[in-house]
């Protein structure tokens, strides 16, 4: 089952609350109490602009670690195209009906990638996974049979351009499972909620209360959302649209 961080407006909702009735209860818990004087609120003030900061480096922080993952997927997209076409090509190399076999067959792959970036349905995923595993089989196979008849240094570039196509896919299966921990997340949250909380303790009146207990919440719930946004490969705005494997595809329909 997914987590909540693979639905980044559900992140954004369930953030925005936490934050929100943490700055109430921060205003609410002061509330009863007399008015920090001046020394003591400008200790407070400097506890609060600490904790701010803390949140503001943590948040970037994580926020560099969706980006890194959002370019390495974006990155094995590329090279995943590039060692198809490459392969391809190569497939000439064998003998004339084995190319065809490999080429015909890199055609029906490029197809199963392309759904495998596009997919977001999990049983529809399994289907592409399924048939990505049985095809890959029967690359290598189509390759292998040649190569041992063959065994050549010109049908070994056949099977090394094969086996490069095969790492590829492993690479960027790893690139879609690597999330952000959740001990980030966890630690991003919990300074989060202290900041919310601190924000309301120090707010001085009802007027300044209902302003202030809303901005912070609502800047820290977008940037969470942005976050897992850029993170999560499936669900979400920001995603990594596979053109390289598509304008191969192209290519080669075209020919």
């Amino acid at each position: 089952m997914d987590d909540v961080t693979y639905y980044p407006g559900l992140v954004f909702a369930l953030s925005f609350i936490a934050l929100w009735l943490s700055a109430r209860f921060g205003a609410s818990f002061h509330m009863g109490q007399r008015a920090l004087d001046e020394g003591t609120r400008d200790d407070f003030g400097v506890v609060l602009a600490a904790t701010l900061t803390l949140l503001g480096l943590v948040i970037g922080f994580t926020f560099s670690m969706a980006i890194n993952r959002y370019d390495q997927r974006k990155n094995y997209e590329e090279a995943e195209a590039n060692a198809i076409g490459t392969e391809y090509v190569r497939a000439n190399l064998l003998p004339a009906a084995d190319a065809a076999r490999v080429q015909a067959l890199l055609t029906k792959y490029i197809e199963q990638r392309i759904l495998f970036y596009e997919a977001s349905d999990q049983e529809e995923l399994r289907q592409i996974d399924t048939s990505t595993a049985k095809l890959q089989a029967e690359l290598w196979s189509a390759v292998q049979a040649p190569a041992a008849a063959q065994p050549t240094p010109i049908v070994a570039l056949a099977v090394s351009g094969m086996n490069d196509v095969l790492n590829t896919q492993g690479y960027t299966q790893a690139a879609w499972w690597n999330r952000i921990p959740f001990a980030a997340w966890a630690m991003m949250i919990a300074i989060a909620i202290c900041s919310s909380f601190l924000i309301g303790y120090g707010s001085r009146s009802n007027s300044e209360r209902a302003k202030i207990l809303l901005i912070l919440p609502l800047v820290v719930s977008i940037a969470f959302m942005l976050i897992a946004d850029i993170a999560n490969p499936r669900h979400g705005l920001i995603k990594v649209r596979p053109q390289n494997l598509i304008i191969l595809s192209e290519t080669l329909r075209a020919h």
